[in-house]
């Protein structure tokens, strides 16, 4: 990367974290800083965007599961524009671009277009709202791996896994945009043979001051997960490591924490 790596005409696409500042980067800080124009997601927290400098423009451009403030061709050609306008860009994306961020859509786009374009990780929500808990994704002997898995399916349809391989595969299994399949993340993993107390933790508002974390067991997972805020990002992890909270761990942040 050169010295200077955010020349105008420049497009970053800047992981802002499950929502505390304190989890940004210190890249994405100084991109933020210097940004002429700053795209933001809905899922950015706060005290993220607290620190675009005044004067700075910002367009939000926010996407929730079924509400979309703008669609994914505008957002492109919004970031286009911008960057044929010789604006230094940022595009802020809650957690990390990379995970589940559509992040492909945008490279694609300004590839095309003939802009530069680069990407500054962020912090993941699964790795936050494992800090929080004071648990381990991974356990030897219990959880060799971890899985990320996208719950999101087109609205109307079927949510399309390999579930069968998912139940079996003794991972932690983390699901994001979960909230409204909850239920049939539950009777899947049930029906392809996960047992039914398998452990269940859900995370809201991951590293904010709301964050609520409850634990239940996954047969009771949609029941557990309608008792939660509406609306709220909420990250649904399954495995036997979620149980295995350290005994010798206190969250940074206290959460709310509820048992079913």
């Amino acid at each position: 990367m050169p010295h200077d790596d955010f020349t105008p005409g420049t497009v970053w696409l800047v992981g802002a974290g499950p929502g505390d500042p304190e989890l940004l980067t210190m890249k994405a800080v100084r991109l933020i800083e210097r940004a002429d124009i700053v795209f933001y997601d809905a899922l950015v927290g706060d005290g993220v965007l607290a620190l675009i400098p005044v004067g700075t423009e910002r367009v939000s451009v926010g996407k929730r599961s079924g509400r979309h403030s703008k669609d994914q061709r505008t957002i492109n050609a919004l970031l286009v524009q911008a960057a044929a306008a010789g604006k230094r860009v940022v595009r802020l994306k809650g957690g990390d671009p990379s995970f589940f961020g559509r992040s492909a859509e945008e490279i694609g786009a300004l590839t095309a277009a003939g802009f530069p374009i680069h990407i500054c990780a962020g912090v993941t929500a699964a790795s936050a709202a494992a800090a929080s808990a004071g648990i381990s994704l991974s356990l030897r002997g219990v959880a060799r791996d971890v899985r990320f898995v996208t719950a999101r399916s087109k609205r109307g349809s079927a949510l399309v896994l390999d579930w069968l391989s998912l139940a079996r595969c003794g991972s932690t299994l983390v699901f994001y945009m979960g909230r409204e399949v909850a239920a049939d993340i539950a009777r899947e993993l049930i029906g392809a043979g996960m047992k039914a107390d398998t452990p269940v933790m859900i995370a809201c508002n991951i590293s904010r001051t709301d964050e609520n974390r409850l634990t239940t067991r996954l047969d009771l997972l949609g029941i557990a997960t309608r008792t939660l805020t509406a609306d709220a990002p909420t990250l649904i992890l399954i495995g036997e490591a979620v149980a295995a909270r350290s005994q010798h761990m206190l969250a940074i942040r206290p959460a709310r924490v509820r048992h079913e």
